[in-house]
């Protein structure tokens, strides 16, 4: 009984976990302004090293990134349940592809997701890098 429970709960977390992941990188490579309503004020992004705090610094950080246009290609999507509220830990890796360029640019992104109210979730932490090499 046990173990369908926790098979129960991981398929759940998976399944906002893919959600969430397919939806920020069509806001992000379709409508990067409107990536906004994911993040609160508490929110914290580290973008290549970079601390950035609050909703209102993060919109500003990711609409004024050097590319207008990308397309992000996902390769994995990992995730846990977190005791810290009911949230979930994400951790997304792939490539982005910038308009005009040959090359692409691999990446790895995590998330961490906590459940608001109403029932949707917002990013409480972002930490993005490239990967090198």
């Amino acid at each position: 009984m046990e173990s369908v429970e926790k098979g129960g709960m991981e398929d759940q977390v998976e399944i906002v976990a893919r959600a969430f992941v397919d939806h920020y990188y069509h806001l992000f490579d379709n409508n990067r302004p409107s990536l906004s309503s994911l993040y609160q004020n508490t929110s914290m992004l580290s973008f290549e090293g970079q601390n950035i705090l609050g909703v209102d610094d993060i919109s500003k950080k990711l609409t004024q990134l050097p590319f207008d246009h990308c397309k992000h290609f996902i390769s994995t999507i990992d995730c846990q349940p977190s005791p810290l509220a009911g949230g979930i830990l994400v951790f997304v890796s792939g490539y982005i592809q910038l308009l005009g360029e040959e090359h692409q640019l691999r990446f790895s992104q995590m998330f961490q997701l906590i459940p608001m109210p109403q029932g949707s979730f917002f990013v409480q932490n972002d930490i993005f890098r490239l990967n090198y090499g």
